[in-house]
């Protein structure tokens, strides 16, 4: 959603069906194997499970397709990001969060690695406010301790910026405001490269 309402046409590549996938296009596919000719840009979500630093998480034999993603992409002219969690072994490009985006609430930090090596100057992070982190299937302890309150699906959505996801998906989801961000620092930078003199 954040990729449309950026410009792009958006087709969607998972090896899961999605039912409530909002793109223009969806594709039921290993996203290591799918032809990538003819895209003008590239987003990769791979699982973040492995890379997890809160909980006990077990290993979810997932960890190795965030490089096997990176190799893919850099045989690539076109332009890419990766998304994952904090923790992740990304390349730092750009490190978003709810709270930078008028959503003092969200705590919802995610990683981004560029091929372009992005930076844009960003509102540090600022949670003086109770936050509420979207993550797992349920409800976080310190968040319940927080809050004093389980949050209803109805928040969750709202916070996310999310009205068609059931709460396992948005525990999955990216916020459409980080994807929209990410989009139009991607159009500058296909702006920039119209401009260049062929070499």
């Amino acid at each position: 959603m954040g990729l449309m309402r950026a410009g792009f046409h958006v087709t969607g590549i998972d090896r899961d069906p999605q039912p409530h996938y909002v793109g223009d296009c969806f594709r039921m596919a290993d996203a290591l194997r799918y032809p990538l000719d003819g895209f003008d840009f590239i987003w990769a979500s791979p699982p973040c499970q492995d890379h997890m630093r809160v909980g006990q998480h077990r290993s979810h034999g997932t960890g190795w397709m965030l490089e096997a993603t990176r190799k893919r992409l850099e045989r690539r002219r076109t332009l890419w990001a990766i998304e994952n969690v904090p923790g992740a072994p990304l390349r730092v490009d750009y490190s978003l969060c709810g709270c930078m985006f008028g959503q003092p609430n969200l705590r919802r930090e995610r990683w981004f690695e560029t091929s372009w090596q992005g930076l844009s100057l960003m509102p540090s992070h600022n949670h003086e406010q109770p936050a509420i982190s979207v993550v797992g299937h349920g409800t976080p302890s310190w968040v319940r301790n927080r809050l004093g309150r389980c949050p209803s699906i109805k928040e969750y959505r709202a916070i996310m910026g999310i009205d068609w996801m059931n709460r396992g998906e948005l525990s999955q989801a990216v916020p459409p405001f980080y994807a929209e961000f990410i989009g139009r620092e991607v159009k500058k930078q296909m702006a920039q490269e119209t401009k260049r003199p062929e070499q």
